[in-house]
């Protein structure tokens, strides 16, 4: 999501540097425009649970910050689920390249 932001130049409706334009401002059209996009690509990028959460939100860096709040901690249990996941890995008859792509 981050990658695409930059190349179309929106990650300013997600970091909050591109803030609002007050209501009697001529880029509000644009600003609203560009931020309704970036939205949308949020929406369409979570499942369904999620979206219903997110889904009445009004500004992308709201939704953005809120998600990184969700999904920014690392939970020990998810730690060593992962941890478990790479020690029980084996390549067996898989070609070394399949079974290195697993490991990322």
């Amino acid at each position: 999501m981050l990658l695409a932001l930059i190349a179309k130049n929106k990650v300013g409706f997600i970091d909050g540097s591109c803030v609002r334009p007050s209501d009697r401002s001529p880029s509000l059209h644009k600003w609203e425009r560009c931020n309704a996009i970036v939205l949308s690509w949020i929406m369409s990028s979570v499942s369904k649970e999620i979206f219903v959460g997110i889904v009445y939100c009004t500004e992308a860096s709201k939704v953005w910050a809120d998600l990184k709040e969700r999904f920014n901690k690392v939970s020990g249990s998810r730690i060593y689920s992962i941890q478990r996941e790479i020690v029980c890995m084996k390549q067996g008859s898989s070609l070394i390249s399949i079974y290195f792509s697993k490991l990322k």
